[in-house]
Formats: structure tokens, C-alpha cells, sequence
């Protein structure tokens, strides 16, 4: 399994959420892309970026500080926030990243999600954010009525082959993941890798994830416990093994 350290971007700064609420902030530096060269330094594999402002306004807000993140991290880095349109997705693939990440539009416009996954193939990834079981949409604001499993067979059928699975109601919380619905996704969707972000906060939660035997399970996304000195990044990549 590969751990992927999060960099989550508001107002120019790497911040964590509590359950994905814009009102419950905790900023962790001011400057994102001398953040992505120590998680390089660490040895990361891997990094997740999401531009939260871009996310809740529906279009990126943070073009050039990503920019400056995929250079600095030197690795592959998969960006998300706010990509709802053939435009955002040009200047997000253009700028480096290794994964264009599509979430509210998977829902809302699953023409445009197909149109992405035709030009760019697996370089395009679906976020699935969902609170309850259900999808949540622009920034985790609004919660639908499509169960979340539902909408992870909907992209693997359209030929998506990474979907990021965020359980809202345990992100940030240091509480270990929704196991239970973490299993349902990745059999919803067998043909995707997974990734599993939301609650994992420790080598304990690493181990239950693999416990799971999912085959497509592939990687963790781990943020606020790296952040909070509570675990380091060696530790849980040691565990993922």
C-alpha cells in the first residue's frame, strides 16, 4: 500500500478541515511548495493536493501554487478542487500533475467525466466524498441522495481506474477509517484502485486497511496526523508494507 501525504490549500496555505467544514481551520504553513519538498525529502512516493478554495468556489483558485508544489515534490502528485470543466483539467495536466482529480462533476456532469477519461485516460481520477453513505458535492457542502457505492461502479463503468474515497464524517478526526464502507467501494468498483482517505491516522489503521484483503485497495491518504507530529511519515509507511 502507498501512503500519500496531503497538502490541502487555502488562502495561499497548506490547512486541514474537521470534517470538511471551511469554518473549522487549522493552518499548518505558509508555504505549500516548501512543505511538498520535505514530504519529498521524507521519502514520500506519492502526493494528494487539493485546492479546498477551488472546491467550494467550483473552479481551481490556486493555479500557481500548484505549479510550484509538483515542481518542488519532484514526484507524481494527483490535484484536485474545483475541476469541473475541459479547461481546468488542461491547466492542472499541464502544469505536472500525475492524476487529475474530478469530483462534484462525476456526479453532476458524467458526460464531461467521460469526455476526461477519454482524452486522458488514467491520468484522470474520481474523488468520491460521501457522508453517511452518500455523496457530498462542492466542497462536502451538499449531500445527495446517490449512495456513494452507486456512483463508484457509475465511473469504473465509464473507465476510470482511480477513485479516492474520502468517508467526510471521519476526515480530520484521528479516528480511524470507515472500514465497512471502505470494503463496499472497493467491490462496487473492481476494476479501480482505490484509495482510502478519511480518519487514517495511524500504523493501527494502516494494518486494518490491509485487513480488509481488498485487492484494489491501493493506497492511503494520511493528513492531519502527520501534521500533528502524532505519526510520522516512515511509521505508516512501514505498516503499509
Amino acid at each position: 500500500m502507498i501512503i500519500l501525504p496531503a497538502i490541502d490549500l487555502k488562502d495561499g496555505r497548506c490547512v486541514r478541515l474537521r470534517q470538511g467544514r471551511a469554518e473549522d481551520v487549522t493552518v499548518y504553513g505558509d508555504d505549500p511548495a516548501a512543505q511538498a519538498g520535505d514530504w519529498a525529502a521524507q521519502g514520500a512516493a506519492e502526493l494528494h493536493v487539493v485546492d479546498l478554495d477551488g472546491a467550494f468556489a467550483g473552479e481551481p483558485r490556486h493555479a500557481e501554487v500548484i505549479r510550484r508544489i509538483i515542481k518542488a515534490f519532484g514526484g507524481p502528485v494527483e490535484v484536485g478542487g474545483g475541476l469541473r470543466t475541459p479547461e481546468a483539467l488542461d491547466a492542472v495536466i499541464g502544469a505536472g500533475a500525475a492524476r487529475a482529480i474530478i469530483g462534484s462533476a462525476a456526479l453532476e456532469d458524467p458526460e464531461f467525466l467521460a469526455q476526461a477519461v477519454e482524452l486522458y485516460g488514467e491520468r484522470i481520477a474520481v474523488g468520491i466524498d460521501a457522508r453517511g453513505g452518500f455523496v457530498q458535492t462542492k466542497g462536502w457542502v451538499e449531500t445527495s441522495r446517490t449512495p456513494a457505492t452507486e456512483l463508484a461502479a457509475a465511473v469504473a463503468a465509464i473507465g476510470v481506474k482511480t477513485v479516492i474515497y474520502t468517508d467526510t464524517a471521519t476526515d480530520g478526526m484521528l479516528g480511524g477509517p470507515n472500514l465497512t464502507q471502505m470494503a463496499a467501494i472497493c467491490d462496487a468498483a473492481p476494476s479501480c484502485e482505490i484509495t482510502a482517505s478519511g480518519g487514517v491516522a495511524s500504523p493501527f489503521d494502516i494494518e486494518n486497511l490491509k485487513a480488509l484483503e481488498r485487492p484494489n485497495l491501493r493506497a492511503a491518504i494520511v493528513g492531519k496526523a502527520l501534521y500533528d507530529g502524532r505519526v510520522t511519515l516512515k511509521e505508516m509507511q512501514i505498516a503499509a508494507i
